[in-house]
């Protein structure tokens, strides 16, 4: 009879996320599913758990680990390891690995996307070019002395560089948001999430914490990751809407009904924000009376739409689902090398 391996996998998705992972699962893992178990309810479940995977982040202390003998492997979805007690699983024996999520890597890769696109104007500028027009100049052939640096005439194309950035959000996603946009120098990238992170960690990805309300109204570039929950329907309303600086840019990637889109559109007609991009919506597939639609199909407007695709459409079966999430476990239960590990007995 092949062996069953008792793990516990904890998490704070919603259902739907909890049974795709069930699905992509191993058959040789005997699955418990938790979302955001309480202390004492851990201490319960723990002294049969053989492998531990943490989606998220959960604190993994000492008091746990030592209610957990038979405990082999703590396997953590994401790439911040900030809150296991590293230490204490390599005196216990427990191998400890993070695992880097494909899909929250590409939605971050895709942010970047949509802050250059906006900032750098790029539907506006493609029209442009595209209408092969002289703009009162004569064309002549270019060489290293002759050129027509912006024929056009555009304004207000800039960069990331010295801009302030804030991600509303900050989870898997948005640290991999910030590792990305180290390399463009912006001024300072302030962060919210509802448990604010250790001042180590903090300094590692060169962020800076403020709360919702204080980032919204300082930043060049509001990258907006908030997943749906009561308190954050229509949470960027018409009234956070006013608050963000004049000209100031809102990429999205989070769920699509924290945006009051009616606001939204309003106050990009007026010209109160330098632009938007956004992946989700409040109804999808995306509707033919969304208030976003009309500007995004006037370039000078400079609102992005893309269709809830930020997380990539991949073609390989093993990289569709949540089958990734597991190649670690894979290679566990084959006795193979793990990868990712910061500690090993």
């Amino acid at each position: 009879m092949t062996k069953r391996y008792r793990t516990l996998f904890l998490t704070d998705r919603s259902p739907h996320h909890q049974e795709a992972a069930r699905k992509a699962a191993p058959p040789a893992l005997d699955l418990m599913i938790r979302r955001r178990p309480s202390h004492d309810e851990l201490l319960a479940l723990l002294p049969d758990v053989e492998i531990l995977i943490s989606e998220r982040a959960d604190t993994i202390d000492a008091p746990l680990l030592a209610a957990a003998p038979k405990l082999q492997l703590i396997q953590r979805l994401g790439s911040l390891t900030y809150d296991i007690d590293v230490a204490a699983a390599q005196a216990q024996g427990i191998t400890v690995c993070y695992w880097p999520l494909r899909g929250c890597i590409m939605v971050a890769e895709h942010m970047v996307l949509q802050m250059l696109s906006l900032v750098k104007r790029l539907a506006e500028v493609k029209a442009v070019a595209e209408t092969a027009a002289d703009w009162g100049q004569t064309a002549r052939r270019t060489d290293e002395n002759t050129f027509a640096y912006n024929w056009s005439g555009r304004r207000a194309i800039e960069g990331i560089f010295g801009q302030r950035v804030g991600i509303l959000g900050f989870g898997e996603i948005g640290v991999e948001l910030a590792r990305r946009l180290q390399p463009f120098a912006p001024a300072t990238i302030f962060y919210h999430k509802r448990t604010r992170l250790p001042v180590t960690v903090e300094a590692a990805l060169e962020v800076v914490y403020a709360a919702p309300d204080e980032l919204i109204a300082q930043v060049d570039f509001l990258c907006l990751l908030l997943p749906y929950a009561a308190e954050t329907d229509h949470f960027l309303n018409a009234a956070r809407l006013a608050t963000m600086k004049p000209g100031a840019f809102l990429v999205s990637c989070g769920s699509g009904s924290v945006i009051d889109e009616a606001a939204l559109a309003a106050a990009l007609r007026r010209g109160a924000l330098g632009g938007a991009a956004l992946d989700t919506f409040e109804w999808e597939p995306l509707q033919p009376n969304n208030p976003l639609l009309p500007l995004a199909q006037q370039p000078m407007m400079n609102v992005v739409l893309s269709p809830h695709t930020a997380a990539g459409a991949a073609q390989r079966k093993e990289e569709r689902g949540r089958n990734s999430d597991f190649t670690n476990i894979e290679r566990f239960l084959a006795g193979e090398p793990l990868r990712y590990m910061v500690a090993c007995p």
